[in-house]
């Protein structure tokens, strides 16, 4: 039922791309910082069996008691298994390898695809007032997939500069317009970014114009370069924003956190 009193909830955005090495985790770790560096409240849920989003955000495997397979599958108290951060305002979900079991015992569930969007719509989740809630998909599209984009208010798609990126994007257009059909009729594209780009390559530029050409506005102006220093920072378990402030990727990720507050005016005021 429908309760007028209780706040608007966080924009929930599933970042997602079924082709692995894309800058998937690497852009949901640093859009957070970034939009936690703007005064928003953001919460990352880990849905990735590899648990990299989590061990970039500093949380050892062996603080990892409750996951998003426990938020998935039994009832758990929030307080519990969300976890802070070394960034004021930036929380997380974690997970660990036993979500790779989660689609076998998802299918015997027979709200399976909207166990994730009842999880982050409790009334639990209100007092921790966050803005945004960003969702690190796994690599593939599978009902972990699904149920982050059921859950989700849009879908950010990480496009790596490289020969064939736009083949793979076909396919996830078409689970996003299936979820939509059948099970989250208001999904929508937040964009796509552009990752690991290279202005001096020619292969990059190619790649961009494509995108340009056959998605036009839904491409991000912000370009996230190539960058080291966005290597390296996963290794400190830290995003680049901390590890490399003045660096050309986080001045990326700081431009891209604009692009979305921009887009969702209320939230950045």
């Amino acid at each position: 039922m429908f309760d007028p009193t209780r706040p608007a909830g966080p924009k929930i955005i599933a970042v997602a791309n079924q082709k692995g090495g894309v800058g998937k985790t690497t852009t949901t770790i640093n859009l957070a910082a970034a939009l936690v560096e703007k005064g928003c409240r953001v919460l990352v849920v880990d849905l990735d069996p590899q648990g990299n989003a989590s061990t970039g955000l500093g949380i050892d495997v062996d603080d990892r008691d409750l996951t998003t397979y426990e938020l998935l599958l039994e009832d758990v108290d929030l307080n519990e298994i969300i976890q802070t951060t070394s960034n004021e305002g930036l929380y997380v979900i974690p997970a660990t390898v036993d979500l790779s079991s989660a689609d076998l015992d998802l299918m015997a569930n027979e709200k399976r695809s909207f166990l994730l969007h009842d999880a982050l719509r409790q009334t639990a989740m209100d007092a921790f007032a966050f803005d945004f809630i960003l969702i690190d998909c796994p690599p593939s599209l599978n009902l972990l997939t699904v149920n982050a984009m059921v859950a989700a208010h849009s879908v950010l798609v990480p496009l790596q500069a490289e020969f064939f990126a736009l083949e793979g994007l076909s396919q996830l257009m078409l689970s996003v317009r299936e979820v939509r059909q059948t099970a989250n009729a208001n999904l929508r594209i937040e964009g796509i970014v552009l990752t690991m780009y290279d202005r001096r390559n020619n292969l990059s530029q190619q790649v961009e114009q494509d995108a340009r050409d056959n998605l036009g506005d839904l491409v991000f102006s912000t370009k996230i370069p190539r960058n080291v220093r966005v290597s390296e920072a996963p290794s400190y378990a830290v995003p680049v924003l901390n590890y490399d402030t003045t660096s050309k990727g986080a001045e990326a990720y700081r431009a891209l956190a604009r692009e979305i507050l921009k887009k969702h005016a209320s939230v950045a005021a």
